[in-house]
């Protein structure tokens, strides 16, 4: 909704330019651009103060505009109350005359239906969710199996970078000994700068994405070459466990 928000401030601007223009003496009794609710309340009762049906129209749509942006803003802090009630250990019986309901399930339905202010729906183009219960716990069902994935990505990642970080390692201590040229070379330079500070998900998918490079490269000079890509033990070592670990 920023974007409508700022279309309605643009508009609040003409609409102040056009009155002054027609030297209408009570403009300056528009209320400041954050007293929206007041602003709207005056719009309303000017409703007609536009010259022209064009002018009127838009007038119109951007007060239904508003209107919509402060109903959703409304439903946001309401639902924020609902929950801190809740919190304090309010029973839903106790907030079905707040609610403006008639029973406790009547009030608990609403609440989730407040959720929908704040969820949006991925499948539909990130449109505001349907409200209802159901459509309310439908959504949130799906962005908790969305979250459980997003954790098993982030625990495999981190389960990988913790077999693989010794091993990136270990390539870097025995380069010398490994004969790629400068493909080679450039993956373990890449390699060498993000190993340091590994730490986020991002990090540890850059260093597995070097390591397989580095493993391709001297595959390669294996194929073309016909003769060994390490000259040493110990950087053959270190070459074998990353063949190993990304072949997995």
């Amino acid at each position: 909704m920023a974007r409508v928000v700022q279309e309605c401030l643009l508009f609040r601007e003409e609409w102040v330019r056009a009155r002054e223009e027609a030297e209408d003496e009570n403009v300056g009794r528009m209320p400041a651009d954050e007293e929206l609710f007041q602003a709207l309340l005056y719009l309303d009762a000017n409703a007609g103060a536009p010259k022209g049906e064009e002018a009127r129209r838009t007038s119109a749509i951007t007060r239904v505009k508003l209107w919509e942006y402060l109903r959703e803003q409304a439903d946001v802090h309401q639902l924020a109350a609902v929950q801190d009630a809740r919190a304090a250990n309010v029973e839903w019986s106790a907030l079905a005359e707040p609610l403006a309901v008639n029973t406790p399930s009547a009030a608990y339905n609403k609440a989730k239906r407040l959720r929908a202010s704040a969820l949006t729906d991925p499948g539909c183009g990130d449109r505001p969710v349907r409200r209802t219960p159901e459509a309310v716990l439908a959504t949130e069902r799906q962005a908790a199996v969305r979250a459980a994935a997003e954790r098993r990505a982030q625990n495999e990642a981190a389960r990988r970078h913790a077999l693989l970080a010794p091993i990136a390692q270990r390539l870097i201590e025995h380069r010398t000994g490994l004969d790629g040229g400068d493909e080679v070379t450039f993956w373990l330079d890449q390699i060498a700068a993000v190993l340091p500070n590994c730490r986020t998900p991002t990090q540890f998918v850059s260093l597995e994405t070097y390591v397989l490079a580095v493993v391709r490269e001297l595959r390669k000079v294996e194929r073309t070459t016909a003769r060994p890509a390490a000259s040493t033990a110990d950087a053959q070592l270190a070459y074998t466990a990353a063949d190993q670990l990304v072949a997995r």
